[in-house]
């Protein structure tokens, strides 16, 4: 079944057929009662596009890459690739996902592979935020970097992250605004120096969290610096702090893994949250909501960063440089005013 055929049988021209299922009838101003019988008469006679031709024609393949770390497998990133398949479904592309987990031979096969494709673009995703060097392979062309800073050395590109400054900024702000005071820091302060390495979130955070208490006049209670955010480091930091004679105030943890963790110390100790230790953090994990009570964090807004990162490789227009997506506020019952204010 050709092009001819449905332009025949629709009584009308092989270019208004074309026009019409390309996608391009409005823009022609073709009658909507044209377009439609061109596209009933598509739909009966089991018309299917050359879409390989119509590439060659318009000079796009109608497909991206998407070529990650880690993503792929995570189940705290995975929306990142469903947020980037949405993205490139509305604009009527299909999505190639490669993933490479740190072998840098299969990435370079990965991009040879992608471009021997034609594909339109390609988005360069990571798991955890941290600085990227644009491989050589895609240096000046049509590239995203989907959460990672582009490093000192890539100019002109363009790339989508959580903005994680405003989040430190926020919750700080959300305990300030509650009353309290002593403001203690899990995973990483109490000052800029004291952040684990090649830790893009985290020295965020940290910026946030001090620039919103140095604006109140205050200094963080405490900070512990911890090299591996899992829940037992939480653990062990909260017990440490409860140890210390401190047995009320507000808590941001600096990932939920942590935060469960000192849910566990805070329960050990025969305190308890928020009456106690008010208890902020960031991610959202999966368990967020499920302990008890329900942890407040911010949420790594994944589906809509692989959305945008669609949009801004298929957006000749957009602008190069970082562009950065709010976290959302899951409020939930960890914080509370203090007790004695």
């Amino acid at each position: 079944m050709t092009l001819a055929d449905v332009a025949r049988a629709a009584g009308m021209s092989r270019t208004t057929a074309s026009l019409v299922l390309s996608g391009r009838g409005d823009e022609m101003r073709i009658a909507e009662a044209s377009q439609e019988r061109i596209r009933l008469v598509a739909a009966e006679l089991g018309y299917r596009p050359n879409m390989l031709s119509a590439g060659l024609r318009s000079g796009t393949s109608r497909t991206i890459g998407f070529i990650s770390d880690t993503v792929a497998t995570s189940q705290l990133a995975g929306d990142m690739i469903k947020g980037s398949l949405e993205g490139a479904r509305r604009h009527g592309h299909l999505l190639f996902i490669g993933e490479y987990e740190g072998d840098e031979s299969e990435r370079e096969r990965l991009i040879d592979a992608m471009l021997d494709r034609r594909v339109d673009g390609v988005i360069m995703a990571s798991m955890f935020t941290r600085e990227r060097r644009v491989p050589t392979a895609l240096a000046g062309g049509n590239v995203v970097l989907l959460n990672a800073l582009p490093d000192r050395g890539s100019n002109g590109v363009r790339a989508i992250l959580p903005d994680e400054l405003d989040a430190g900024r926020r919750a700080a702000r959300l305990l300030l605004d509650l009353g309290h005071r002593r403001i203690h820091l899990i995973g990483a302060g109490p000052t800029t120096a004291d952040v684990p390495r090649d830790t893009v979130a985290g020295h965020e955070r940290l910026e946030g969290i001090l620039g919103e208490l140095t604006t109140a006049g205050l200094s963080p209670a405490s900070g512990r610096m911890l090299s591996i955010w899992l829940p037992v480091d939480g653990w062990k930091a909260t017990s440490d702090l409860i140890a210390s004679g401190v047995r009320s105030g507000a808590i941001i943890a600096f990932n939920d893994r942590i935060a469960f963790g000192a849910y566990q110390a805070i329960a050990e100790a025969g305190l308890r949250v928020p009456q106690d230790f008010s208890v902020v953090s960031f991610d959202d994990h999966q368990l967020a909501g499920w302990v008890h009570p329900g942890l407040t964090t911010f949420a790594i807004p994944h589906f809509d960063l692989g959305l945008r990162a669609v949009e801004l490789l298929l957006d000749p227009d957009a602008d190069s440089g970082v562009h950065r997506i709010p976290l959302p506020l899951r409020n939930r019952g960890s914080v509370a005013a203090p007790n004695d204010p």
